[in-house]
């Protein structure tokens, strides 16, 4: 059996089948990997591999004979939900609050320790296609503006270089708020993008998602989310606070207005040429 929780770990347990007791629970290892909750965990149809998908984004498959590591998976963009092998193919699923299911294939030949193929590997954005533009839009709710963008040739380099001018004058955008969506998911787009690590403060990250939070609230127990994060966490019926594990004594979410100034202060610093 194994469990995962708020510590970060996930536990391995046997369960002994006794004469006399019944049944038996005894602790057999710790596994470590993740850096943040891991909020699921499943075991391979054989019992040979145990997978995990933790708040930290990643997915960690293990050897359970052994505990090893045998694959870090960082596909996702945001916390991992769900996990699960299939029953009867070498696939194991994946599910994220980045709204994506991603599949994965092992290599047969060596079915513990064997090679997990990637369906789809990873395209540095200057170098998408405009299809790769168009598949980016769908993602962003933005599905609208695919015959638009791919009439005036959008291809990944165009789609950085887009400007609240462009958008208006080039591509014809009308409605501000419209302009405004476009323009905060490249700009998202663009924070991915850049080759130089920036360390972000530790208060200007969820400590659900441990992302840079754009729309902070502060909850009941006084620490401040990211409000789709937490609205998450309660809609779950967690009545337990992510930070200190006591109950949240209200659901009540009030806006941290003086955060959100601070970060965008911040995010306005980081875009500045050295």
């Amino acid at each position: 059996m194994a469990s995962c929780g708020q510590d970060n770990q996930i536990k391995l347990w046997l369960i002994l089948f006794t004469d006399f007791l019944g049944v038996e629970l005894k602790y057999k290892c710790t596994l470590n990997g993740h850096s943040a909750p891991v909020l699921a965990c499943a075991f391979s149809p054989d019992g040979q591999m145990l997978v995990s998908g933790s708040v930290d984004k990643r997915v960690i498959v293990y050897e359970t004979s052994t505990g090893n590591t045998l694959h870090t998976l960082s596909q996702h963009t945001r916390y991992v939900t769900t996990c699960a092998f299939a029953p009867h193919s070498p696939l194991l699923a994946t599910g994220s609050m980045d709204k994506t299911v991603n599949i994965w294939q092992f290599d047969l030949k060596q079915p513990c320790a064997g090679n997990i193929i990637e369906n789809a590997s990873k395209v540095a954005v200057e170098d998408w296609s405009e299809d790769d533009v168009s598949a980016w839009l769908c993602a962003q709710d933005l599905a609208d503006f695919v015959g638009l963008f791919k009439m005036n040739n959008i291809d990944g380099k165009e789609l950085l270089n887009l400007s609240k001018e462009s958008l208006t004058n080039e591509l014809k955008i009308e409605s501000l708020g419209l302009r405004r969506k476009v323009l905060q998911k490249i700009e998202e787009l663009r924070m991915k993008t850049i080759s130089v690590p920036i360390t972000i403060p530790d208060e200007f990250l969820c400590p659900i998602t441990r992302e840079l939070m754009k729309d902070p609230v502060i909850a009941a127990d006084g620490y401040s989310y990211e409000k789709e994060a937490i609205e998450n966490w309660i809609n779950s019926k967690r009545r337990s606070s992510p930070m200190t594990n006591l109950p949240l004594t209200s659901p009540v979410l009030t806006p941290n207005r003086t955060l959100k100034m601070a970060i965008s202060c911040w995010l306005e610093t980081q875009q500045k040429p050295v």
